[in-house]
């Protein structure tokens, strides 16, 4: 397929331009015009709500070359000028908008605080912490909604907890990170707003650590600046990327896990209060569940390269689908179904290459133990309304709004 003829494609009609991010009108069910890209035409380009536009990539193998590629760069989609998909431009200070060798340095200095080996250090604070909030839901009786008493609490509790962010500010989060990450054209204004309220905190909170120092990751991150390690602006940035990304991303994994739990009953039953919840369990539901509404952070290419037989030439956006990845057929046989017992899946819920995300290890073990603790506490977890009543947020990172469960 010629270049000029991949412009022009759309999953189904030459000539009709693609809309990104595709409508999803169901639970579960990757919206068609991924696998018929997959199939036809899988890098395509197609419209973002910003009336830019930008390459998709939608094959596993394909993603995982994109996302290891120093041709395509996360930090001139910083520039003014960069396509962009959300209504404002990535912060130049955050390492997920930067390249080596900023992105190196920053990394190096936050990998020791997100070891597997630490994530497992915290796993006792993090059970203590799920069967308190467990405990408050059973006093309270069903029904009750699990995304107020569960799935949102215990992420942003545990990142606040690692950063140092005292109790009583942790509820002003949800507001601050659902505005900063949606991607309605026209709320450029509510976006910015987000992170300059989350900026502000953040930096009376960090004058206020100056004084008490304590032990904790905004601690260390302080350190790290004051040695030079880290400038400031970097430093506000780099604790609102943790918050936000700590919080947010483990919350709807959460949710959209358990809800697809209740909706594979055969599957299910044999873990009902079970001990541990199986850790390649905890890897399907996140190669299945409904992640990203994009799949994937948007990309410049800094030179002309090519993705199959697809040219990208330099100043173009390339939006790598992680979503579309992790239901390729071609890396995971019927890769549609639910397979709680699967086994060696490669999946990049998590990305790829030296963008990985660097909370992977401390994820993995807030769904294990948020699993275990809701199957055996509530063996007997069920849906209280009817599926057709839930709703979904609109924002970049895909989740059940409300799980209303009984027991």
């Amino acid at each position: 397929m010629s270049d000029d003829t991949q412009d022009a494609v759309s999953g189904d009609q030459p000539g009709e331009d693609l809309r990104f991010p595709f409508e999803q009108a169901e639970l579960f069910e990757p919206p068609p015009q991924w696998g018929r890209l997959r199939g036809t035409c899988p890098v395509a380009r197609a419209e973002l709500p910003t009336g830019d536009r930008a390459w998709l990539v939608t094959r596993y193998e394909d993603v995982r070359s994109v996302l290891n590629d120093p041709r395509l760069s996360r930090a001139a989609a910083t520039r003014p000028d960069a396509p962009r998909l959300g209504p404002a431009r990535p912060e130049p200070d955050s390492i997920m908008a930067m390249d080596p060798p900023d992105h190196t340095r920053l990394r190096r200095l936050l990998a020791p605080a997100f070891t597997g080996r630490r994530a497992e250090l915290l796993r006792p604070r993090i059970e203590r912490t799920a069967e308190h909030l467990l405990d408050h839901m059973a006093e309270l009786g069903p029904p009750a909604d699990l995304v107020e008493h569960l799935t949102r609490p215990l992420p942003i509790i545990t990142i606040c907890e690692l950063l140092g962010v005292p109790d009583r500010d942790r509820e002003s989060f949800k507001e601050w990170t659902d505005a900063a990450l949606t991607l309605a054209p026209h709320a450029a204004g509510a976006v910015t707003g987000a992170r300059q309220r989350l900026a502000d905190y953040l930096r009376h909170l960090i004058a206020e650590k100056q004084q008490t120092p304590g032990d904790d990751l905004l601690g260390s991150l302080i350190a790290a600046r004051d040695e030079d390690r880290l400038r400031p602006a970097e430093l506000v940035t780099v604790a609102a990327t943790l918050i936000t990304a700590g919080y947010h991303t483990v919350a709807n994994s959460l949710a959209n896990s358990v809800l697809a739990l209740l909706r594979h009953p055969g599957q299910l039953e044999p873990l009902r209060g079970a001990g541990q919840f199986p850790a390649e369990a905890v890897e399907e539901l996140l190669r299945w569940t409904p992640g990203p509404v994009s799949g994937g952070t948007i990309r410049i290419a800094t030179e002309e390269l090519k993705i199959g037989t697809t040219v990208v030439r330099p100043g173009e956006a390339v939006i790598p689908s992680t979503a579309s990845a992790n239901r390729d057929q071609a890396a995971f046989p019927d890769a549609d179904r639910l397979d709680l017992t699967r086994e060696g899946a490669r999946h990049i819920a998590f990305g790829h290459g030296i963008h990985r995300c660097l909370g992977a290890p401390l994820a993995r073990v807030e769904l294990q133990v948020a699993f275990s603790a809701l199957l055996r506490r509530f063996p007997g977890l069920r849906l209280a309304v009817a599926e057709e009543e839930l709703t979904w947020g609109t924002g970049m990172i895909r989740g059940v709004s409300a799980l209303p469960v009984a027991w």
